[in-house]
């Protein structure tokens, strides 16, 4: 068994590397308002082998030189101007033009995620005026902070999301097939079982009625579930509950002291006394070994390159 998931359909773009908007300096550019960087080696080395970057600067794309004045958020919290520490001078003006152009320029890019600077009074998540702007605009489209991603599940998170958006950009793109998209959410099943159960029985049943909706309203109303879902934390009880189920697709053919080494070792990842890869590879073998198709086919299995070594840490 190949363990290949089956070839998507004939036409329309063929899938390409997942485009991930990131902030300049994360990359070692030396934009930063003391003409320094800060790169990221997760970010520039490791991911950067499996995504497009497309990198982004605002205070510097607006205009502003490097070195420049450190600047700050002031006044009021909702409506926050972006101005000088020790001169005052406010480039709010000048960011929300640069601001407004750059989303018209990204709209069509196909963005799978967005990493942004910690503490910029541009770039960070909560309260940094270009990303608050991006947010808005791309509502479905997962950012995150660098520091944020120290957190190994924060960062294995952010992947998967990252990589999971890729592949549904990937059925949109190919004509907003009823039947892609019931391949593609059989493909998913497992993945988003381990997310929750609620959000996967609600998705189960959208799919199921797929022919009673327009294909605009179904695939819009898919992918806010799609991200609803991935943003809830798979706990070990969760991807624990997920390995059991898997499990029981192959436990026939099984010799009882398989059945007892897989068991306890899924036990042993519950409690957290091993990592989810432990488990997973266990199982991935009897699905080769046992030539489980339906399993075969389940982006659990791989929902991002193994290289990333993120299912090492959760």
């Amino acid at each position: 068994m190949s363990g290949k998931r089956p070839s998507l359909p004939p036409g329309g773009p063929p899938p390409g590397p997942a485009r991930v908007l990131i902030s300049s300096c994360l990359l070692g550019q030396k934009v930063r308002y003391d003409g320094g960087h800060k790169r990221d080696p997760f970010l520039a080395e490791t991911l950067g082998r499996f995504v497009e970057y497309v990198p982004v600067c605002p205070e510097v794309e607006c205009g502003l030189p490097v070195p420049r004045e450190a600047m700050r958020l002031a006044g009021d919290p909702a409506a926050p101007r972006l101005v000088t520490i020790e001169t005052g001078v406010d480039h709010t003006a000048r960011l929300a033009r640069f601001t407004a152009a750059r989303l018209r320029d990204l709209a069509p890019r196909g963005l799978c995620g967005y990493v942004c600077k910690t503490g910029s009074p541009s770039c960070a998540m909560k309260a940094g005026l270009f990303t608050k702007a991006f947010m808005v605009r791309f509502p479905f489209v997962p950012v995150e902070e660098e520091g944020r991603l120290q957190d190994p599940v924060l960062r294995e998170m952010f992947v998967e999301k990252v990589f999971t958006l890729r592949r549904f950009r990937d059925a949109v793109g190919r004509g907003r097939s009823r039947g892609f998209l019931v391949a593609f959410h059989t493909d998913h099943k497992l993945l988003l079982l381990a997310h929750g159960r609620t959000a996967y029985a609600e998705m189960g049943r959208l799919v199921a009625r797929a022919n009673e909706l327009p294909a605009g309203t179904l695939f819009a109303r898919y992918r806010e579930l799609l991200v609803k879902a991935l943003a809830l934390r798979p706990t070990p009880a969760k991807r624990a509950d997920v390995l059991v189920h898997m499990m029981g697709h192959f436990k026939r053919e099984l010799s009882a002291a398989g059945k007892r080494e897989l068991l306890e070792l899924i036990a042993r990842y519950r409690l957290g006394l091993e990592p989810f890869v432990a488990p997973m590879t266990l199982v991935r073998h009897y699905v080769r070994q046992y030539d489980v198709s339906y399993l075969a086919r389940q982006v659990v299995l791989d929902p991002h390159p193994g290289e990333l070594g993120l299912l090492s840490h959760v």
